[in-house]
């Protein structure tokens, strides 16, 4: 299977960790992963803001750059939600109907990684070890959008020395929302106080989710807090194998 890496511009950006730990637990299970170089922003940034049809050049380039690969698979269920729930609304109200149609091709190929690993590949059990106290946000988009369920859950739970713990209110939004939280910026925080009061409730180590936008609110709250816990993103736990010399 030729599998290609969409790290999201936003990974490659801040958390460059995240993209690399995908290869590396892709390369164990026998994936043969291409990062395309060419590959840009999905337009998501633009596209919730109303600018929809400045992002079809954007749009474009997705289907450019993946549209040759069995399978593209992202650390980030935010920009595949905007792939495959964004891209071919764009194409069809900017009157692109060749666009639609590559579209409507590439999209059905592009998966968030806890779905790529479980539902084409089949392995909740990645030979991950990470013995460390755990607790675990679902992200809106993978949550509500995407539909993940516990794929993400169940990857974890295969963990060898995980101690695994339930969040509290865990469906409950951080408050992040990209420009949500410089638009209503004193409820994203009320709304992110109440995710890290419920993360400290549980006595984890560290928090983790599937998306980095999430952990830097979350993150960016615990640290002012001075809390101790750390945020990782799923893919680097799925890619340990040996206890975080840190």
């Amino acid at each position: 299977m030729r599998v290609a890496l969409f790290a999201t511009c936003f990974n490659d950006t801040m958390w460059p960790d995240t993209p690399k730990a995908t290869v590396r637990l892709l390369d164990r299970l026998g994936c043969r992963v291409e990062f395309p170089m060419e590959q840009a922003c999905c337009g998501q940034v633009l596209t919730n803001t109303g600018y929809g049809r400045d992002a079809v050049p954007m749009v474009q380039r997705f289907a450019d750059v993946f549209e040759g690969y069995d399978a593209v698979v992202a650390p980030s269920g935010s920009c595949v939600g905007s792939v495959r729930e964004q891209h071919a609304t764009i194409a069809r109200q900017a009157g692109e109907d060749r666009l639609l149609e590559r579209v409507e091709r590439v999209t059905p190929k592009v998966y968030e990684l806890s779905e790529f690993l479980v539902d084409v590949l089949g392995v909740t059990d990645v030979g991950a070890y990470f013995p460390h106290r755990v607790t675990y946000h679902p992200t809106c988009h993978s949550l509500r959008m995407l539909r993940v369920g516990d794929k993400p859950l169940q990857l974890l739970r295969a963990v060898r020395g995980i101690e695994l713990v339930d969040l509290p209110g865990d469906t409950e939004c951080c408050g992040f929302g990209g420009t949500f939280a410089m638009k209503n910026a004193d409820v994203s925080v009320a709304m992110g106080a109440d995710k890290c009061r419920n993360v400290c409730s549980t006595g984890a180590e560290v928090v983790v989710a599937s998306d980095n936008s999430c952990l830097a609110q979350i993150g960016g709250m615990l640290d002012r807090q001075r809390s101790g816990i750390r945020q990782m993103h799923l893919a680097e736990i799925l890619a340990s194998t040996e206890e975080d010399p840190s």
